[in-house]
């Protein structure tokens, strides 16, 4: 099924990280923008003649039912044309032309499963989406956890959303990992360290959502297949470049 085009018009920026902003976009349609938890869109941006140079795709960082608006979490990569022009030209009131929504890397219902999201940086974006539809729409589920990994304390994406999470759901477990922060006190280095310490046994009841570079990916795989021995089918993850 071909992708739809859509305009956005920008509504918010905001700094989010040290390298990394927060936009809020209206979609301009009368139709109504339609996306499942976890999809990403692509946009066309005018940073080149050659069409597939232009499209850069994000995940859509809040709740599908919120209607007609997308957030994104974007970094800034240095010598990255897309993430310059969304960083140095887009601003409040730019119109965006994008497509979408797509992506399968969205939640298997019934969520009858304790489900694990492991995520670096702006990774952690759909599992934002993810969690805020569980609970705005009374989705039936077990135990969740979400382990969150970056380098420094001002990059801690969508920290207090999460805490709040947390204070009125008991079934869901929040961490942070930082890689660079000294003087943090909580998880330091990475992900990897804490996931394998709380699944270190082969449970059948467990299943891994994993987003983010593809380096943390490779070896989360490799974690949890070959030193563990969780099944395949047991895994699902999304790759950010």
């Amino acid at each position: 099924m071909a992708w739809k085009w859509y305009d956005g018009k920008v509504l918010e920026v905001r700094q989010q990280g040290t390298r990394i902003k927060h936009f809020t976009i209206e979609v301009l349609t009368e139709e109504g923008f339609d996306f499942t938890a976890g999809q990403f869109v692509t946009f066309d941006l005018p940073i080149s003649e050659k069409r597939l140079q232009r499209w850069r795709s994000y995940s859509i960082a809040n709740r599908p039912d919120q209607s007609n608006k997308i957030e994104l979490s974007i970094v800034y990569t240095p010598g990255g044309v897309g993430s310059a022009y969304f960083f140095n030209e887009v601003e409040v009131g730019t119109i965006l032309k994008f497509k979408g929504p797509d992506g399968a890397f969205v939640l298997r219902e019934p969520l009858d499963f304790d489900l694990i999201m492991l995520c670096t940086g702006t990774g952690v974006a759909p599992f934002k989406s993810m969690l805020e539809h569980i609970y705005q729409d009374n989705v039936s589920h077990k135990k969740l956890h979400l382990i969150f990994g970056t380098r420094f304390k001002e990059d801690i994406l969508y920290r207090e959303e999460f805490e709040q999470m947390a204070l009125e759901h008991p079934e869901f477990t929040y961490d942070i990992v930082l890689s660079k922060e000294e003087g943090w006190e909580g998880h330091n280095g990475y992900i990897h360290q804490v996931y394998t310490a709380h699944y270190s046994e082969l449970r059948p009841d467990v299943k891994f959502y994993i987003c983010g570079w593809s380096q943390m990916i490779d070896e989360a795989v490799a974690n949890l297949m070959i030193k563990t021995q969780y099944d395949r089918t047991q895994i699902l993850y999304e790759l950010y470049g």
